[in-house]
């Protein structure tokens, strides 16, 4: 990647980052981390576990589809995922950031209709494996929770929703998804000008890259099968934030309430992608989660507060990240 969009990047995720924290009320969050003790060093060192999760979906992905191997290493790639998420967290939108930071960086190494490939699938993979650990959640709750007639609708609605977003990536693995949604952009007020410009003088690349994304799907169900994997495991196992959290408070904590309250957090949060580090969103989520599972709102308003506190901490790591590059 040239040194001036390498220094771009890193200069408008800084700018981004410095306005979070002066959100903070720091009083607030002393008397957090004291609480907290060493649970939040958990908390941090579970995110480094995490992102292996991640980039091992993105590094198979690569790797996948040709008999000739690219020259990626492993832990290259966690370096530029870990400063992907970074900008994608601090970024309105949230894939306008990361995504086009990890196809600039690749590209060098398998050229840029590849690398762009690569990176649709993942992220059609990230945002896949959402639906699934959502309705995952729903049969959760169903077995472990009380109804009721507002639950009840509620879930069928998430169901809903899931399952239309499941036919949607299935559909989109099978015939790519990249024209489809510039052709989508296309009809939208305030950006459609310069989605028919971009179309137009980009439909061949689009097209190809369309190709190799339904190719990757059929010849290599293998592939496509480990990676969901990988991004659901990941998003189960992310639940021991909420319960190393919720430890502090109550030692007693379901694993299987704490994996409740991350689907509806996330659903909720997801809801509001267009803002940075979904602000407000994710306070709310965790707030009427663990209140709907018999929680206290305090405990709510705690995980949230460790939560954020996290989310700037690796974002501040990624960032600088960006700036770890070899010559």
């Amino acid at each position: 990647m040239k040194k001036r969009y390498q220094n771009g990047f890193f200069l408008f995720g800084i700018v981004v980052l410095a306005v979070m924290v002066t959100q903070l009320d720091f009083k607030e969050v002393w008397s957090g981390l004291c609480r907290a003790g060493y649970w939040f060093f958990a908390v941090i060192v579970l995110w480094a576990f995490l992102y292996v999760f991640n980039t091992a979906t993105w590094y198979i992905i690569i790797r996948s589809g040709t008999e000739e191997k690219p020259p990626i290493k492993f832990w290259w790639l966690y370096k530029i995922t870990v400063s992907g998420f970074a900008l994608n967290y601090a970024t309105p939108g949230g894939l306008m950031g990361g995504e086009p930071y990890r196809v600039m960086s690749l590209s060098p190494h398998i050229g840029a209709e590849r690398a762009s490939s690569s990176v649709i699938l993942y992220a059609m993979t990230h945002i896949f494996s959402h639906f699934l650990f959502w309705l995952l959640s729903v049969a959760l709750y169903l077995i472990t929770e009380p109804l009721n007639v507002f639950i009840g609708i509620l879930l069928t609605l998430v169901t809903a929703f899931c399952l239309l977003g499941v036919w949607f990536f299935l559909k989109g693995y099978r015939k790519g998804i990249a024209v489809s949604v510039m052709n989508l952009l296309k009809r939208l007020p305030g950006i459609s000008r310069w989605a028919k410009g971009f179309v137009e003088k980009h439909q061949e690349q689009l097209t190809t890259v369309d190709k190799q994304i339904a190719a990757l799907h059929r010849q290599n169900k293998r592939t496509f099968v480990s990676a969901v994997l990988l991004e659901l495991s990941c998003r189960i196992v992310s639940s021991l934030e909420i319960m190393f959290v919720l430890l502090v408070l109550m030692p007693d904590v379901d694993f299987v309430q704490c994996v409740l309250i991350l689907a509806f957090t996330s659903l909720f949060a997801n809801m509001l992608f267009f803002m940075p580090l979904q602000l407000g969103g994710r306070e709310g989520g965790f707030l009427m989660s663990t209140a709907g599972l018999a929680m206290s709102a305090s405990a709510g308003i705690f995980v949230a507060l460790i939560v954020r506190l996290r989310e700037l901490i690796w974002t501040a790591i990624g960032l600088l990240l960006i700036k770890l590059e070899r010559k």
